[in-house]
C-alpha cells in the first residue's frame, strides 16, 4: 500500500475526515494552552517570584507539588463524573477555573494568596486538561490509540516550544500582567476548543477509528464485556506496577519543569532567555518523541519502549545535573526530551489496552493517587535538597536513580488476563 493511501486511510477511512481527528486538533489545543502558560512556563515564574518575594525553592515548589497533590486526590472523583457524565462538561468548568485561577495570581501579594491561586489554577487545569481529554480519545481510537494520544500531546510540547514568547512577556510586562493576560486568554480560546470534545463516537452515529459498523451489536457487547471495571483492574499486579513507572517517571518530569530554568541561570550561569531556548530545544525533540512514539507504540510492546524511555530520562537528567559544557546541556536535551514525547502517550494507551475504555476515566482517576506521589514529589526533593547544600546535583542525581529503577518496573507490567478468564482461576 502507498504512503497516500495508508495516510487516507488513517484521517479518511470513510471518505472523509474521521470526527475524532477534530477531537485530537481540540485536545491538542486545550494542552498547548496548559503547557505554554502554566506548566512549562513555572520554571521562569519562580525566578521572578523569587526575586520579588525572597520565597524559598522549597516554598516555590511546594506550590507546584501540593497543586499535583490535589489533582491526584481529585482524580477519582474526577475519573467518575467523565465517564458519568461525559468530558465535556467537565472541560468547560474546569477552563473557566483554570482562567480565573490565572487573574487572581496576578494580584497575590502573600504566600498564602500565592498557595491559594495556585490551587484554583491546578483543580482547573485538572478538570479542563489531560485526563479528561483522554477519556474521550481512548474510546475514539482503538487501533489508532497510540498515534491519537501521541498527535494531542504535540499540543503540549508546542507549549513548551512557545515558553520564550512567554519569556518575553515577562520581561516585558513582568508576572502579573502575563498572568492576567494569560487568565483572558484561557477563557476567550478554551471554551471553543472543548466544545469540540464528544464522550464516544456512538454519540453521533460513528465508530472508534472510523471504521464501518459491525453487522450486529453483539460485538460491541463483547468488546464491552471484557473491560475491566475500575475495582477489576486495581486487583491486577499490572495497575500498580504501571502506576508505579509514572510516577517515577514524573519525579524527573516535574522536577525538570519546575528546576530547570534556575538550575540553568543559577548553577550553569545561563541568563533567563538562554535557558528558555534550553526548554525549547528539549521541546522540540520531545515532538520528534512523540510522533515516533504514536507510531512505534500501535506496533511495538509498549512497556518495553517506557522502559528504556526510562533509562533515557536518568541519562539525560544526569547529563544536566553535571554539565561542564553546552554539549552536555544538548545532550539532555535530546533524551529528555525523546524520553518524555516518546514515553508520554503510552502511559494513557497501555492502560487503556489492558483494561478497555468503558471504566477508563475512573481507572486513570484511582492510578493518579499513585501518580501524584511523583508529580509532587520531585520538585519538592530537588528544591529542598538544592536548599540545603546551596546546588541541586545531590536531588537530581538521586531523581535520576529513581528513574532506572521505574524501568524495571514498566518490565514487570505484563498484561493483565480479561476479568472473565481471572473469575476461573
Amino acid at each position: 500500500m502507498s504512503f497516500a493511501k495508508r495516510i487516507n486511510g488513517l484521517f479518511r477511512p470513510q471518505g472523509k475526515i474521521f470526527y475524532g481527528w477534530w477531537i485530537v486538533a481540540a485536545s491538542g489545543g486545550v494542552q498547548y494552552l496548559a503547557s505554554v502558560l502554566w506548566m512549562q512556563s513555572y520554571g521562569a515564574y519562580v525566578v521572578l517570584l523569587q526575586a520579588d518575594f525572597g520565597w524559598s525553592k522549597t516554598l516555590l515548589a511546594g506550590a507546584f507539588a501540593l497543586t499535583r497533590i490535589e489533582s491526584g486526590i481529585l482524580g477519582p472523583l474526577q475519573g467518575w463524573l467523565v465517564d458519568r457524565f461525559g468530558p465535556r462538561i467537565v472541560l468547560s468548568v474546569g477552563t473557566v477555573m483554570f482562567g480565573v485561577g490565572f487573574m487572581l495570581f496576578s494580584q497575590v501579594d502573600s504566600l498564602l494568596t500565592f498557595y491559594l491561586t495556585f490551587a484554583l489554577i491546578a483543580l482547573g487545569s485538572s478538570l479542563g486538561g489531560f485526563a479528561t481529554l483522554m477519556v474521550s480519545l481512548v474510546n475514539w481510537f482503538s487501533r489508532h490509540r497510540a498515534k491519537a494520544v501521541a498527535f494531542s500531546q504535540i499540543g503540549y510540547a508546542l507549549g513548551g516550544f512557545s515558553v520564550p514568547l512567554v519569556i518575553l512577556l515577562l520581561e516585558a510586562f513582568g508576572w502579573r500582567s502575563t498572568a492576567l493576560i494569560s487568565g483572558f486568554v484561557v477563557i476567550l480560546v478554551g471554551l471553543p476548543l472543548v466544545r469540540l470534545v464528544h464522550h464516544r463516537p456512538e454519540d453521533i452515529g460513528e465508530r472508534p477509528d472510523g471504521a464501518p459498523a459491525p453487522p450486529g451489536e453483539s460485538e460491541g457487547r463483547s468488546a464491552a464485556s471484557a473491560d475491566f471495571t475500575a475495582r477489576e483492574a486495581m486487583r491486577t499486579r499490572a495497575f500498580w506496577l504501571i502506576s508505579a513507572g509514572h510516577a517515577t517517571a514524573l519525579l524527573v518530569v516535574s522536577a525538570v519543569l519546575v528546576h530547570l530554568v534556575p538550575h540553568l541561570t543559577e548553577g550553569l550561569n545561563y541568563s533567563l532567555a538562554e535557558a528558555g531556548g534550553v526548554v525549547a530545544l528539549m521541546t522540540a525533540f520531545q515532538m520528534l518523541g512523540q510522533l515516533s512514539g504514536g507510531y512505534l507504540g500501535d506496533r511495538l510492546n509498549k512497556r518495553v519502549i517506557c522502559a528504556l524511555c526510562m533509562v533515557a530520562h536518568a541519562g539525560g537528567l544526569l547529563l544536566v545535573t553535571f554539565a561542564t559544557t553546552w554539549w552536555m546541556v544538548l545532550g539532555f536535551a535530546a533524551l529528555h526530551g525523546l524520553a518524555w514525547g516518546t514515553r508520554g502517550p503510552l502511559m494513557v494507551a497501555v492502560r487503556a489496552d489492558y483494561f478497555g475504555p468503558t471504566s477508563f476515566g475512573t481507572i486513570m482517576g484511582f492510578s493518579s493517587l499513585i501518580v501524584m506521589l511523583g508529580m509532587s514529589g520531585g520538585p519538592i526533593v530537588a528544591g529542598y535538597m538544592a536548599d540545603v547544600s546551596g546546588n541541586y546535583e545531590s536531588g537530581l542525581a538521586l531523581l535520576a536513580g529513581l528513574s532506572l529503577l521505574g524501568s524495571l518496573l514498566f518490565l514487570a507490567a505484563k498484561p493483565p488476563l480479561p476479568p472473565s478468564r481471572q473469575a476461573c482461576t
